[in-house]
């Protein structure tokens, strides 16, 4: 297939043809003027202008505008229907196809598309991973194993979608309905035997994931985030439910749950027979660790009694789970870490292995035996996924960004209270292991999104950091510094002593700039929340911003001033 420009391109070359007479039947909806029996349907889309002949169009009903509203353009480009609601009906008005009608029509959309598609995911091993944080980090090691016992796997999530070697920028973690089946379509055409993907908890309650046959669904934990959406906690945790619960038209064949958290041991107490996976240690997943500000002195670490380093963690290696989880799969003995390397024996249904990464950090141990745990489910001998996990690196999550300087430089992913807490807490536990240096952290949060998880971000970040500054992330239609107040009232509500210095800078590149000035040897910057993004949004216009690409021009400036006779084009962003 050639390369396509988004992923509502991939789609199959050759799509069945399904007679428009059966989908009206399918989807119980009405019409005002008879189907004509020669009318048949190849593909379905929500967006007009990606619309190609032989489509049916779904105007549906979106945030700011409905669908329907596009239905003329979407037949000038060839759609050979239309399905909407009442509404949309009332505001397409006159057009030379049939217009079918149904109330609350993304309630089949799901089923919709995998019939007009020919059900591909029946044909393919999927696996789907659910949860707050980790998603990614998570996909990418069960990708890597799945690859490794020689299944040819997709990969759709929140950075890219792959197909053999072509890779697509995401637009959603998860896809709506008919690009999904698409690109379900498209994969079996291209022999495609296993996908993994990352499913959002707005995909599960919007029904994104509908008519999706899941093989293996994985759970990583359940912490602060899309509360804006989520009427409240366990309205966010009845989404993710969907893809477990016998009861639910979407649930995986099998599922495997991390229980280090009290969500996922809810999980699976209320399943018949879950995979349990635990790594011993709340911390990974939970992430309710409070940095203290005797954390922020050198080679200090206040953790209670009977606790190792920030997270858990420490150079000589974090001690032996002395008793057992309980879980299926555990992990045993001792985490050895080494630079932003770790090893640990993870022992299952099937023994002892070795699992080593090259990701830092103690919340990459659960996603990781996550991950060799899920490959197991999906039919892979653990003893052949887990040695591809230390190929893995996940773009934008804890990448560092080498130039030559003589501190350590982090861009980070990280937008959510827990998030923020367990990759400062890894950084922390670099510097104790290390005896010197402090941590910088630029932090911001999105606009148009869960507002309650702003102060929580700033206080997460200040608990641990030397300096912490706010800055801009994606403000989107928000006043930028209203979202940066909340932020900053959120860092100063820590007494004095038990955070590190609080700056307000709006502009992102300013931002980073100040806090590699601010840097000196053995120091850590992080640049936390946008990771892979290669794009800043305000009032609804994406401008390039790429914070590893920033981040590299600013190192090179910072050291062309301080050694006028360093060759830049010699170092790499790593």
């Amino acid at each position: 297939m050639p390369a396509q420009s988004s992923p509502h391109a991939l789609r199959p070359n050759t799509p069945p043809s399904t007679p428009l007479q059966a989908l009206l039947e399918l989807t119980g909806a009405t019409t005002l003027t008879p189907v004509p029996a020669e009318v048949n349907v190849t593909g379905i889309e929500q967006r007009s202008n990606a619309v190609r002949p032989g489509d049916l169009f779904a105007g549906l009903p979106g945030a700011t505008s409905h669908g329907a509203r596009f239905a003329a353009d979407a037949v000038a480009r060839g759609a050979v229907a239309v399905f909407t609601d009442a509404a949309g009906a009332a505001l397409i008005g006159e057009v030379a196809v049939p217009v079918l009608v149904r109330e609350d029509p993304r309630a089949v959309l799901g089923e919709l598309s995998a019939e007009i598609y020919g059900h591909p995911s029946d044909r393919l091993r999927i696996v789907g991973i659910t949860g707050t944080s980790g998603k990614t980090t998570t996909s990418y090691l069960v990708e890597a194993g799945l690859v490794a016992a020689g299944l040819s796997t997709g990969l759709i999530g929140t950075i890219e979608t792959r197909i053999g070697g072509q890779r697509v920028p995401s637009a959603l973690t998860t896809p709506e309905a008919p690009q999904l089946h698409a690109m379900f379509a498209a994969m079996v055409e291209q022999g495609v035997q296993a996908v993994v993907m990352e499913v959002s908890s707005h995909a599960l309650a919007l029904g994104r994931v509908d008519g999706v046959r899941f093989a293996v669904g994985a759970f990583t934990n359940l912490s602060q985030d899309h509360l804006d959406f989520h009427k409240d906690f366990e309205d966010y945790f009845a989404a993710k439910r969907r893809l477990f619960e016998p009861d639910s038209p979407i649930a995986a064949r099998t599922s495997v749950i991390c229980v280090d958290d009290e969500w996922g041991k809810r999980l699976a107490a209320d399943l018949a027979a879950p995979i349990t996976v635990s790594t011993g240690d709340p911390a990974n997943t939970s992430r309710s660790r409070t940095v203290g500000s005797s954390d922020r002195a050198a080679g200090t670490d206040s953790e209670q009694p009977g606790r190792t380093g920030a997270s858990g963690e420490s150079g000589a290696g974090a001690p032996a789970h002395a008793a057992s989880t309980g879980a299926d799969w555990q992990v045993v003995g001792e985490v050895k870490t080494t630079g932003g390397e770790q090893e640990f024996t993870a022992v299952g249904p099937s023994g002892e292995l070795t699992v080593r990464l090259r990701l830092p950090g103690r919340y990459n141990v659960a996603n990781a035996l996550l991950a060799v745990a899920t490959c197991a489910a999906a039919g892979v001998d653990p003893a052949i996924a887990a040695p591809a996990l230390a190929t893995v690196d996940v773009p934008g999550r804890m990448q560092r960004v080498e130039r030559g300087q003589d501190f350590l430089a982090v861009v980070d992913y990280a937008h959510k209270p827990a998030a923020i807490e367990s990759v400062v807490a890894t950084l922390r536990a670099h510097l104790t292991d290390a005896g010197r240096g402090r941590l910088a952290v630029v932090v911001g949060a999105g606009g148009d999104r869960d507002a309650a998880k702003r102060p929580l971000m700033g206080a997460a970040a200040a608990r641990g950091a030397d300096l912490v500054i706010v800055t801009d992330d994606n403000p989107r239609t928000e006043d930028p510094a209203a979202i940066r107040a909340a932020v900053v009232a959120g860092a100063h509500e820590l007494p004095a002593t038990d955070r590190g210095e609080i700056r307000e800078i709006g502009d992102r590149a300013a931002a980073i700039a100040a806090a590699l000035a601010w840097a000196r040897s053995g120091d850590v910057v992080l640049i936390a929340g946008k990771g892979h993004e290669a794009g800043q949004e305000i009032q609804g216009v994406k401008h390039p911003f790429d914070d590893r690409e920033v981040l590299a021009a600013e190192l090179d400036s910072l050291l062309a001033q301080h050694s006028p006779h360093t060759d830049s084009e010699d170092l790499t962003v790593s």
